[in-house]
């Protein structure tokens, strides 16, 4: 945040207006900040970010400090992001909301969509570098061969500050580079430590969700952090470690299910079991819910319900949905006995 400056919002020669997305907060590395709803606009010279509640909070952000871009796709519980790699702030920088920052990058989140087409005009304005041609002229008192000299001195020291620019930038990158090898290793210990819990547990409970060796992603976080006490895990973070455990070869796998669920689940997890069971359970309660079966098999409802569409989907079942709500019957057009 300390490459920001504040503005009026107001261009300058040779500026000029490319796009605007509104529904967009300003992280500071992976820190939130105060500004969490706001206009951006991108311009060929500047980012502008304006507060939708009180006009006067107006930032903007130099593309001549941009290094480069990424995209950071939306997942669970998060809106899609545009990664934001910054050079240094000059010595001569307009003062800002913030003077330090322990981040070399911000994170843009779009919470109301419109990333893509933002990410591939900042592409192309950060490709174009408007903002270096619009260079004043050296005025009309200056004869022909004192602009030319000062063209030459100008193109010397802009080459000299790139360099140093370049420097900097390398040795940024690098310090990234050794904070993003601690964040894996980081990140590989808490998925093995998710996997060891769920399989610990896998057999010795008969009243969770935990049966059969499967857990919402929700449930997973709330324990997760309930163990881990004041530091707190973020929703991004577990999502990223569970999408590692099968790439680690772990006994625990994410598995998404046709609904949107997320579950993480044994490897050793036998649907056709569930289906068996869920049947046999079925048949036995003439037909259920996803409540009732979320009572009689000791489940959480969400996962109650997922067993009865996998059934259902297989042929096992049939549903009547009424006022009343959805109850599942023994597809007795398929399993009908001898």
């Amino acid at each position: 945040m300390d490459r920001f400056e504040w503005s009026d919002g107001n261009t300058i020669p040779g500026e000029s207006f490319v796009l605007k997305q509104n529904g967009v907060a300003i992280y500071d590395g992976q820190d939130k900040t105060s500004f969490e709803n706001g206009s951006l606009i991108l311009t060929t010279h500047k980012l502008v970010w304006k507060d939708n509640k009180d006009k006067s909070y107006v930032l903007a952000l130099p593309l001549s400090l941009v290094v480069y871009i990424e995209e950071q796709p939306s997942g669970f519980a998060r809106s899609a992001k545009i990664v934001v790699h910054l050079s240094p702030a000059p010595s001569n920088k307009a003062s800002g909301p913030a003077t330090y920052s322990a981040y070399s990058y911000i994170r843009l989140s779009f919470r109301e969509s419109g990333e893509r087409e933002f990410h591939q005009q900042f592409t192309e304005q950060l490709h174009s570098k408007k903002w270096e041609q619009s260079i004043p002229d050296a005025g009309p008192t200056l004869g022909q061969g004192a602009r030319h000299r000062a063209g030459i001195m100008g193109i010397e020291r802009s080459l000299k500050q790139r360099q140093k620019d370049t420097d900097q930038n390398i040795s940024v990158a690098f310090q990234d580079l050794s904070k993003l090898i601690d964040k894996a290793k980081d990140m590989v210990s808490l998925t093995k430590s998710i996997a060891n819990k769920i399989k610990d547990k896998h057999g010795d409970i008969t009243d969770d969700e935990e049966v059969g060796g499967i857990m919402t992603l929700t449930d997973v976080y709330c324990r997760v952090n309930r163990a881990r006490g004041m530091e707190l895990l973020s929703p991004e973070d577990l999502l990223n470690a569970c999408e590692m455990l099968e790439y680690l070869n772990l006994p625990v796998r994410l598995r998404t299910f046709d609904s949107g669920v997320m579950v993480l689940q044994l490897k050793s997890h036998s649907e056709e079991e569930v289906i068996d069971k869920t049947m046999t359970l079925v048949e036995e309660k003439k037909s259920v819910t996803a409540e009732e079966l979320s009572q009689i098999a000791g489940v959480s409802v969400i996962l109650a319900k997922e067993r009865l569409l996998l059934t259902e989907k297989v042929g096992g079942l049939c549903r009547d949905e009424t006022v009343e709500g959805l109850r599942f019957y023994p597809n007795m057009f398929l399993n009908r006995p001898d």
